[in-house]
């Protein structure tokens, strides 16, 4: 009898299968998982990703002339958006490029914790965003026509909120 313990194997969990782009009778581009955006967590990531450049393009495009004016609210939210927008395009392209960094990373406790942070940001910028957008913006969409920075900060905080 021996005392050997458990053997552990890592198995391919069957998100991403075979790599690439299949073109005729071959497949080019293997190094890319396209079968990664087909899954659950690959179209969140991509969401995720993309809403987070859309709320900082409406911030950047929108709000930065204003931003003397909404104060530390518009500050925080394009800190967050950016921070944001930047970890998630960092992650998704490294579960694009390799299967085992999206075995490893996502079964890590920084996925989870980048989660979760991002979540509460998301929250409190969008509540903060809201509350200056409505004190300082609001007045001006109604007195000024074509002031389109408001109907711009109100996507962006709402956007937030969908975004959690």
């Amino acid at each position: 009898m021996t005392n050997m313990g458990p053997v552990i194997r890592m198995s391919s969990s069957g998100t991403h299968g075979a790599g690439g782009v299949g073109c005729c009778c071959f497949r080019c581009c293997t190094c890319i998982h396209v079968n990664f955006f087909k899954s659950l967590p690959g179209i969140m990531k991509v969401c995720e990703t993309a809403i987070s450049g859309l709320i900082q393009s409406l911030l950047i495009n929108y709000g930065l002339r204003y931003s003397s004016s909404i104060g530390s609210a518009f500050e925080g939210s394009l800190t967050t958006a950016s921070a944001c927008f930047l970890t998630s395009a960092v992650l998704l392209a490294c579960y694009t490029i390799s299967e085992k960094s999206y075995r490893l990373i996502r079964s890590s406790l920084f996925e989870m914790m980048f989660n979760s942070l991002a979540c509460f940001l998301y929250l409190s910028s969008a509540s903060y965003l809201a509350f200056a957008t409505k004190l300082f913006l609001m007045a001006e969409y109604y007195l000024k026509p074509g002031f389109d920075v408001y109907p711009a900060m109100t996507a962006a905080y709402v956007s937030y909120v969908v975004q959690s």
